[in-house]
C-alpha cells in the first residue's frame, strides 16, 4: 500500500497516536488504548453550514449552493437502497449518531463489541450515497418541521438572533439547517454535487480510540476505502467588516423571564494561532465572569442575573471569532453594561492573577483526565484535523499560556465598541 505512517507522542500528556495517510487520500488517527473496554470512531468532512461557495481545479467560476445543504444530506446519507445504517447498526449493538455544525459534519459510533463490523457499516455508507427525488421531497418535509421547531425555541433564537447581529455577510449568521425557502431548492443533482466536492476523502478524516488495534482497522480501511484523486477544492466566503452589523437585537418569543446574550466580535484566525487565542479568550472571561468571580456575586445579590448565567466557549471557524455570554436577567442591558465595567477595569488595572491560574490549572487537569475517557481522545484528533493542526498541540500551547499573555489579549484584542447584545422577551 502506497501510505504514509507516524507515530505523533505529546511530550506534556505521553499520550501518542498513529497518523496514517492513505492511499485514498483519507487520514486516518488511531489511539490504541489497551485495557479499555469501549470503541469510539468519527467520521468527518471539513464540511458545514458555511461551506456554500467553492470550486474545484479547472473551474473558472464559484459555485454557490442553498443554505442548509450540508445538514440536509447528513440527513440522507443515512438511507440507501436497501435500508438504513442505523438499522445495520443495531445489529452489532453500536450506539451511532451524526452531527453537523458550522465548519463539518460527522458521523460517529460508540460500542464495546463488535467494532470491526461496526466500522464496516461506517466507512459503506458514508461513502454510498443515495439520493431520489422522493427521498429529497420526503426530507423537505422533515428538515422543515426541525427548522420550525428551533425558530420557536429561546435559547436558539437568541443565540442566531446574536450572530445575524454581529456578523454582515458570513455564513456563520445563517441557521445551521437552512430556511424554508432555501432547502426548498434542494435536489437530488445538488445533493449529490456537494457530496462529490466535500466527501473526498482528501477532505475528511477517520479517528478510531479505544479497544482496537491499529492492524485491523487498516485492514477494513484498505478494503473499504475507495481511492479518489485531489480535486483542488477551494472555499470562498464574502468579505466581513470588522464591526458589528447591530449593537442591540430584540426579538420576541414566550418565555418565563428575558434570556440574553452578548458577543464580542474579534478578529479571526486559523491554526496554532486561533487555538491559542481561543485559551486565552475562554479563560480570561471565566476569571472576570464565572460564578467565582466577584462580577457574578454582585449581579447575583442584585437580581440581575441567577444560575443559568454562563461564559461559554469561544465560537471561532474560518472567518468568525467571537466570545460570549448569556442568561436570564430582568435587565439585560444593564448586565451588558456591568460586563464592559468589568472589562474595562481589567484592561486598566489587570485582573485577578491567582483565579486566571487558578482556571489555567483546573483546564490543564481536565485536559490530561479526558486522556482517560475514549470519546474525548478520539474527538480531540478529529478536531485538531479540522482546525488544521497535529494531535497533541491544544495541550502543549494550554501548558505554556501566561497570565501576562491573556491581559495582552485582553487589552489588544476584546473592543468594547465591537459587541452586540440579543434580547428574546415575551411581548
Amino acid at each position: 500500500m502506497n501510505r504514509t505512517t507516524e507515530t505523533i507522542r505529546s511530550e506534556v500528556t505521553g499520550e501518542s497516536c498513529l497518523h496514517v495517510k492513505h492511499e485514498s487520500g483519507l487520514d486516518i488517527y488511531i489511539m490504541e488504548m489497551p485495557g479499555y473496554h469501549t470503541c469510539h470512531a468519527l467520521f468527518g468532512t471539513r464540511y458545514g453550514s458555511i461551506n456554500t461557495q467553492f470550486r474545484l481545479n479547472g473551474e473558472a467560476d464559484y459555485a454557490e449552493v442553498p443554505n442548509g445543504i450540508a445538514h440536509f444530506l447528513e440527513h440522507k446519507l443515512f438511507e440507501n437502497e436497501d435500508c438504513d445504517a442505523f438499522a445495520q447498526y443495531a445489529k452489532t449493538g453500536a450506539d451511532a449518531n451524526a452531527y453537523t455544525s458550522f465548519d463539518r459534519t460527522c458521523y460517529l459510533f460508540s460500542c464495546s463489541d463488535h467494532f470491526n463490523e461496526s466500522l464496516e457499516i461506517l466507512l459503506s455508507f458514508v461513502q454510498n450515497p443515495y439520493f431520489t427525488k422522493e427521498n429529497v421531497d420526503k426530507e423537505q418535509g422533515i428538515i422543515g418541521q426541525e427548522i420550525q421547531m428551533y425558530d420557536d425555541e429561546p435559547s436558539w433564537k437568541v443565540f442566531f438572533n446574536l450572530l445575524r447581529a454581529m456578523y454582515h455577510a458570513h455564513p456563520v449568521r445563517i441557521d445551521i439547517a437552512g430556511t424554508k425557502e432555501s432547502i426548498a431548492q434542494i435536489d437530488a443533482d445538488l445533493l449529490y454535487r456537494c457530496y462529490h466536492t466535500f466527501y473526498n476523502l482528501h477532505n475528511m478524516a477517520l479517528s478510531v480510540a479505544g479497544n482496537v488495534k491499529a492492524d485491523e482497522v487498516l485492514e477494513i480501511c484498505d478494503r473499504l476505502l475507495k481511492p479518489c484523486e485531489d480535486q483542488g477544492l477551494e472555499q470562498v466566503f464574502p468579505e466581513e467588516p470588522y464591526e458589528v452589523k447591530e449593537k442591540l437585537v430584540y426579538d420576541n418569543l414566550p418565555t418565563g423571564a428575558p434570556i440574553f446574550n452578548l458577543g464580542f466580535k474579534l478578529r479571526p484566525r486559523s491554526g496554532l494561532d486561533l487555538v491559542r487565542a481561543e485559551y486565552l479568550a475562554s479563560m480570561t472571561m471565566q476569571t472576570l465572569f464565572d460564578t467565582s468571580s466577584a462580577f457574578y456575586q454582585e449581579m447575583t445579590e442584585q437580581g440581575l442575573i441567577n444560575s443559568e448565567f454562563s461564559v461559554d466557549a469561544p465560537f471561532t471557524g474560518e472567518g468568525y471569532f467571537a466570545i460570549t455570554c448569556g442568561g436570564e436577567s430582568r435587565d439585560p442591558e444593564a448586565v451588558r453594561d456591568r460586563i464592559f465595567e468589568v472589562i474595562a477595569d481589567a484592561k486598566q488595572n489587570g485582573f485577578d492573577r491567582e483565579a486566571f491560574e487558578l482556571i489555567r490549572r483546573v483546564g490543564y487537569g481536565g485536559m490530561v483526565r479526558g486522556c482517560e475517557n475514549v470519546e474525548v481522545n478520539a474527538t480531540r484528533m478529529i478536531n485538531a484535523f479540522i482546525a488544521g493542526i497535529r494531535p497533541f498541540a491544544a495541550a502543549e500551547i494550554l501548558s505554556s499560556i501566561t497570565y501576562e499573555e491573556a491581559l495582552a489579549f485582553l487589552r489588544e484584542e476584546v473592543d468594547l465598541d465591537n459587541a452586540s447584545l440579543s434580547v428574546i422577551r415575551s411581548k
